[in-house]
């Protein structure tokens, strides 16, 4: 039997497979509004087979977001906006959404990739000041974050708070908290990022303090039921920096509060972070958090292959694997995968005839008679 394709346990959420879709920033909403790209996009994914689908990085606020054009939860037009293209997609599809809830911290107020991805200026449009943990830019030539003082440490937590309310109202089945990619959690995390001299600044306990207050809010708020858990960049791959160590430390304590699994990744609080990349680059980092913490743990990066990520299941370095661009370049992954290693998928009954001949057990439950 395929371990790739074996149930999964989260929490008290069960997972058809251990494949699981990473979060991914299309960049096409409308002041945080989902639109019709999100309907398609969204509706394909959910065909994929996949056991879960992790909705791209949503803002907590406006102020939060990537670019102006980011996914946003921080307003009842957006989740009305989500609302519907949500009930779309469970319309056809069974597979389970969690969303990753985030605030881009000192990284906001950017352009989309495919114009650049620098920083837009306060004083340009569409730009605005960016706040962090200190006023320190991520690149030297860009406009200083404003640092968040108590009180502004108080309504960034708030933000979370009220965007996992609407995230249940939405019936989202897991929440992803967003701590890594250099965004603003992960700030707070890296000695990269964080200047600070109060008690969220200096040493390890303190530059994880408001993560884990961010986390402690909306586990608390979040339906008991329905799990929650952090995604960590293990390393920074900058010299002093965030990195392994600091990670398992964390995520410890994650755990001890009820976080439900952790998913590991690497990178993103500095430019000149020295990324060393081959097939499953970042897959050690989520098998010593496995051993050394005993949360479920989910690997990405350049995980491409069938038998690579099989391997990574079959072997115990990871529970689960999240697949992003390969994804994108081939929806039906999960049924390749499922054909290559002797499994089953679920599959749209619409789509059942599309079942190759020598794969006649391929689709869970699939039978077609034409006349």
């Amino acid at each position: 039997m395929s371990a790739l394709f074996t149930p999964l346990q989260i929490g008290k959420l069960q997972l058809d497979n251990r494949i699981l879709i990473a979060p991914m920033c299309q960049y096409s909403a409308e002041q945080g509004n989902a639109t019709d790209w999100h309907l398609i996009h969204l509706g394909h994914l959910a065909l994929s087979g996949a056991g879960m689908l992790i909705l791209e990085a949503t803002a907590v606020s406006p102020q939060g977001r990537i670019t102006p054009y980011d996914l946003g939860l921080y307003s009842d037009d957006n989740e009305a906006a989500l609302a519907r293209v949500l009930k779309a997609v469970r319309a056809y599809s069974p597979i389970k959404i969690a969303m990753q809830i985030a605030h881009a911290g000192r990284k906001a107020s950017s352009r989309a990739p495919w114009d650049g991805g620098s920083q837009i200026r306060p004083d340009e449009p569409q730009g605005w000041l960016t706040e962090a943990p200190s006023a320190v830019p991520h690149a030297p030539n860009e406009v200083a974050p404003v640092a968040l003082d108590r009180a502004g440490l108080e309504r960034v937590k708030r933000d979370f708070v009220e965007t996992a309310k609407r995230a249940a109202r939405l019936g989202i089945d897991a929440i992803e908290i967003h701590a890594a990619h250099g965004y603003l959690l992960h700030q707070f995390l890296s000695p990269i990022a964080n200047h600070r001299d109060d008690e969220y600044g200096g040493s390890l306990e303190n530059r994880m303090r408001f993560p884990l207050e961010v986390f402690d809010a909306v586990r608390a708020v979040f339906p008991a039921d329905r799990p929650v858990w952090a995604r960590i960049s293990a390393t920074d791959w900058v010299p002093n920096g965030w990195d392994i160590e600091g990670t398992v430390a964390i995520s410890k304590e994650l755990a001890r509060r009820g976080c439900a699994a952790i998913h590991v990744t690497t990178g993103g609080v500095s430019p000149q972070q020295a990324i060393k990349l081959g097939p499953g680059y970042q897959v050690p980092y989520a098998q010593r958090v496995k051993a050394e913490v005993g949360l479920p743990t989910i690997a990405v990066g350049l995980i491409t292959e069938p038998e690579q990520a099989e391997s990574i299941i079959a072997n115990g370095e990871a529970d689960a694997v999240s697949l992003a661009r390969a994804m994108l370049y081939d929806p039906r992954w999960p049924w390749h995968a499922a054909a290559k290693l002797g499994a089953q998928v679920q599959a749209p009954k619409q789509y059942w005839r599309s079942q190759p001949r020598e794969f006649k057990d391929l689709f869970a439950g699939a039978a077609f008679g034409q006349r």
